[in-house]
């Protein structure tokens, strides 16, 4: 299968091109903050409009990594919903493909920051979910080992053949690993800014995605010699 083969905890996952996470052992999909609703929420708010078919298109890339690895188990790392009431105002159609996507398959809903309650959409909610050896959650614990979480859309920037690339991209050491907003219209924050570069350990990876994974050496905020 295309993707980045790695590591963690034990577990072996692989990180694909598409920003989802693949667990062949528990024939199991995860991805991170698909920010379902966002045009609507945008313009319920009064921000600056935005064509509305990012819902449309998310699961549409959804539905693909689920046929593609035919996993019968999904976890979706929070923010799965831009607010709360962005999920109530889906519309039926795509309700229903939730749930045709749902059917046969074992679905957990994490909790994020975005959407903290069940919005009656099938599935379980949880605050988080342990299947060893892995732990799965909306953002990232200090101290933690064998964690999969997301929350900060991590990106990655670095020059290719004299060019300029920045893509969402895995953030993985040998305690964790991040997975990058699965969702169109999701921003992102590069690897290099403080929160990202102190949490990570020491020979962390960025893997790229796109029309295919690119593995490097996580770019990262250069230390602070007072902190030693």
């Amino acid at each position: 299968m295309d993707g980045h083969d790695f590591t963690l905890a034990g577990a072996a996952l692989t990180a694909l091109p598409s920003g989802a996470l693949y667990w062949r052992a528990q024939d199991l999909l995860c991805v991170s903050d698909l920010h379902l609703g966002k045009a609507e929420r945008n313009s319920r708010r009064g921000a600056p409009p935005l064509p509305p078919y990012e819902t449309r298109d998310t699961l549409t890339r959804l539905e693909a990594d689920l046929q593609r690895t035919r996993a019968t188990r999904v976890i979706c790392l929070g923010d799965s919903f831009d607010d709360t009431a962005a999920a109530h105002a889906l519309p039926d159609d795509a309700r229903l493909w939730i749930a045709t996507l749902q059917a046969g398959r074992r679905w957990t809903w994490i909790e994020g920051n975005h959407d903290p309650g069940p919005v009656g959409l099938g599935g379980e909610h949880r605050l988080d979910l342990g299947l060893a050896p892995l732990r799965f959650r909306h953002i990232a614990w200090p101290g933690e080992t064998g964690e999969v979480s997301g929350h900060y859309h991590p990106k990655a920037r670095l020059r290719l053949r004299g060019r300029g690339l920045a893509r969402p991209a895995f953030l993985i050491d040998s305690a964790r690993v991040i997975l990058p907003a699965y969702g169109t219209y999701t921003g992102g924050l590069y690897s290099d800014n403080a929160a990202l570069s102190e949490l990570m350990q020491d020979g962390a990876l960025a893997v790229l995605t796109g029309r295919m994974t690119h593995a490097v050496p996580m770019p990262r905020a250069a230390r602070d010699p007072r902190r030693g």
